[in-house]
């Protein structure tokens, strides 16, 4: 006779023999605390700072604390938020499974099995013999408090499961009030946007293929008025590179929750007898203030074992420099005034392969054009290497031009559905990397031209959102295989090619994610380096990825994007605070400019290594129209910090501001940076402190701070932080 609800739910409420009640994780200032016994899946009853080993009898009464008491109008059982909330047991609010068999099967009633624990994490099992599924949940703490999650459903009946969802949950605690997410377009991605957790789901999707220009890196929630430097916060990233699902809830019952997972179209994912679906990596993080949550990304990152070890080169890329119009000489002469500035990497950007005159035509066709290049790249790539700089070179891959060989050839490559193709998007369409042949010529086609030049940096390149994703053989959505595929070609290329970077973009920052981040080594944080839009840009990318992996350039006076006019000093001082570039004709600046950009190219490689290793931290200004960010050095001995007018204030001259994250105890020398000081004073009388010796602690510049420059709106000054000898730890 089958069991009834209650008696399903009392059974699951009593452990398998095997399966200890409470798994405890303690790393990198993060305790998650896991109760094993709660109906269905085991249940998260702490994720956040760190309690200290707890003892058996205080771990149960913590368990007992955390039941939630049967209300009138509520089922006899209140359900849990578990690590998979199941309608079986209770939950009646956004479900992290959903799928069905041909219409039958779809209520999962999955419960624990088997917990295998470590110091690290823990693998749960789960069954769910009438619905013939089993699903395995992964927990990862890493060593700096990072929680990662990742299921493994698979079909165990002998008919075709058809997966509509499956989602990771990370819950929060009762005192987040606030979402803080992000949104954007091209040229302005990352701009941020606050409201309150309220009752329900806050809901952002991505269904364009990549994550988008509007994609949210993270989904955030704290308490009421949480900064930088203050607030408890949590925030969850999902390392994808496709479509995907973000949401924050708040339930009737006072549950708050983040979830993550990869948003499938119809029928993407179709289990046969046996098959299994991953879901990819989630990422929970969490800190007093979103430069401690974004620490604990940055410091996981910069332990892997394939994390860019090299110095970052200064890079010059020629797009905004001559665009299409390639010639031999003019990017010669390119090349030595950007050697002579101080340039180490010099990038080739759109416009060398055959018949790509503009962006109508070309993309497909990976061979270079003799039209242009009679002699190859090979008289450009000798002279950029024999000036001492590596030599790059742009691809747009997964990308096809209608007015191509490529797509008169093998227009079964193109992903389309019912026979009709998508709409245009910049003049191109995409290709199915999950067709074998696809795949086989692009691999062929990158890896013939990086053994015939000497390229030791690829620009990797996607230009458009997809609309109508199927592959065409099928009929079937397409854009989880043609990710899976992208993430294939991108390692077969790196094993091929030991020591190649690729710097992941997609008009600017549309594919910024740590999934594509595990197989690239850069990204391109946006199309726009108007210093103004990137202080934003940089700050909300910098919450998930340090400053080495964002590309930040100096453009030329006037932007291509904005038509804003700056001094070389402002948009230099913006993109120091990244891998810095160059994206500017510099070939025929006069000698003044070039003297200047090569002082700032000397100071980026004076100060890179405090850059791309230290501390990244942002102090809360109270006045909208000065943004103070910085970096400290790891052991707190130094620190640059830039403080930028990026409007008229209503106070003038403004107000103190105050420099975060150095050792509260220590004395510091603090002066502007010499001789790159910028408009300090605006024509006024000079500023006090700038012009003496002066020595405060960490916990002065912390809290009480100095009076702020008066400066011009959209100007900048760096200020120089320097431990007293003797001082600190």
């Amino acid at each position: 006779m089958p069991a009834s609800p209650t008696s399903l739910a009392a059974a699951a409420e009593v452990p398998h023999p095997a399966v200890a009640p409470f798994i405890q994780l303690h790393r990198g200032g993060t305790t998650v605390i896991v109760d094993t016994r709660t109906s269905g899946l085991p249940t998260i009853v702490h994720w956040g700072p760190a309690t200290g080993v707890l003892s058996a009898a205080e771990l149960a009464s913590l368990a007992v604390a955390a039941e939630p008491q049967r209300v009138s109008g509520g089922i006899d059982n209140p359900a849990r938020l578990t690590l998979l909330p199941q309608e079986a047991f209770g939950w009646q609010h956004s479900p992290a499974l959903q799928g069905h068999r041909s219409g039958a099967a779809w209520a999962s009633a999955l419960a624990t099995t088997a917990v295998l624990a470590t110091d690290a994490g823990a693998t749960i099992t789960a069954t769910d013999p009438a619905a013939s599924l089993a699903l395995a949940t992964e927990l990862d703490l890493t060593a700096h408090g990072v929680l990662r999650q990742r299921h493994t459903l698979t079909n165990t009946g002998t008919d075709r499961y058809e997966l509509a969802q499956l989602a990771t949950v990370f819950p929060l605690p009762a005192t987040a009030a606030t979402i803080l997410d992000t949104t954007g377009r091209h040229l302005k991605e990352r701009t941020p946007q606050r409201r309150p957790l309220t009752v329900g789901a806050h809901v952002r999707e991505s269904r364009r293929g990549r994550p988008g220009a509007d994609a949210s890196l993270l989904m955030l929630a704290g308490t009421e008025g949480f900064g930088y430097r203050s607030g408890l916060v949590h925030g969850v990233h999902l390392a994808w590179s496709g479509n995907h699902r973000l949401s924050a809830e708040r339930t009737i019952n006072s549950d708050n929750f983040l979830t993550a997972g990869e948003l499938l179209a119809p029928g993407e994912v179709s289990l046969a007898p046996g098959e299994s679906y991953s879901t990819p990596w989630a990422l929970g993080s969490w800190g007093t203030g979103l430069d401690q949550l974004a620490a604990r990304f940055h410091e996981d990152l910069r332990g892997r074992g394939n994390h860019p070890a090299s110095d970052r080169p200064v890079t010059l890329n020629t797009w905004e420099a001559v665009y299409f119009d390639h010639d031999l000489g003019t990017l010669k002469a390119l090349a030595d005034k950007a050697a002579a500035v101080g340039v180490e990497r010099f990038v080739l950007d759109d416009g060398w392969f055959a018949g790509r005159r503009d962006d109508t035509a070309g993309l497909g066709d990976w061979f270079v054009d003799t039209a242009v290049w009679p002699d190859g790249l090979g008289p450009l790539a000798n002279h950029v290497r024999g000036l001492g700089m590596e030599f790059g070179l742009w691809f747009e891959p997964e990308m096809v031009s209608p007015d191509s060989e490529l797509a008169r050839t093998h227009p079964e490559w193109i992903l389309h559905t019912d026979g009709r193709w998508p709409l245009p998007g910049r003049q191109q369409q995409v290709l199915n990397l999950a067709h074998p042949d696809c795949f086989a010529y692009l691999l062929e086609r990158i890896d013939a031209l990086l053994s015939e030049y000497p390229i030791g940096y690829i620009k990797w390149d996607h230009n458009r959102d997809l609309m109508d994703a199927s592959d065409p053989r099928t009929g079937r959505p397409a854009v989880h295989a043609t990710t899976a595929a992208l993430y294939r070609l991108l390692a077969e290329l790196k094993a091929r090619h030991p020591g190649l970077e690729i710097e992941s973009c997609a008009s600017g920052g549309a594919r910024v994610d740590l999934g594509i981040l595990e197989l690239t080594d850069r990204v391109w944080t946006s199309d726009c380096i108007d210093p103004i839009e990137r202080l934003d840009n940089q700050a909300f990318t910098g919450l998930l990825v340090p400053y080495e992996l964002m590309g930040a350039h100096i453009g030329g006076p006037k932007s291509h994007s904005t038509h804003r006019q700056h001094s070389l000093g402002f948009m230099a001082r913006t993109a120091i605070f990244g891998h810095l570039g160059i994206e500017w004709s510099i070939s025929t600046i006069d000698d003044a400019q070039t003297a200047e950009l090569r002082q700032w190219v000397e100071f980026y490689k004076e100060h890179r290594r405090l850059f791309h290793t230290g501390v990244s931290v942002h102090a809360d200004s109270t006045d909208p129209a000065i943004d103070i960010r910085g970096v400290v050095s790891t052991d707190a001995r130094r620190a640059v910090f830039s403080v930028t007018q990026r409007e008229a204030s209503t106070t003038y001259p403004t107000g103190r501001f105050t420099l975060p994250g150095l050792d509260a105890d220590a004395l510091y020398a603090v002066r502007l940076s010499e001789p790159l000081t910028g408009d300090v004073g605006n024509g006024q009388s000079p500023l006090a402190w700038a012009n003496t010796d002066v020595v405060f602690s960490g916990r002065t510049l912390a809290t009480i701070g100095l009076q702020a420059p008066v400066l011009f709106p959209e100007h900048a000054v760096l200020v120089m932080v320097d431990q007293l000898p003797g001082q600190g730890a």
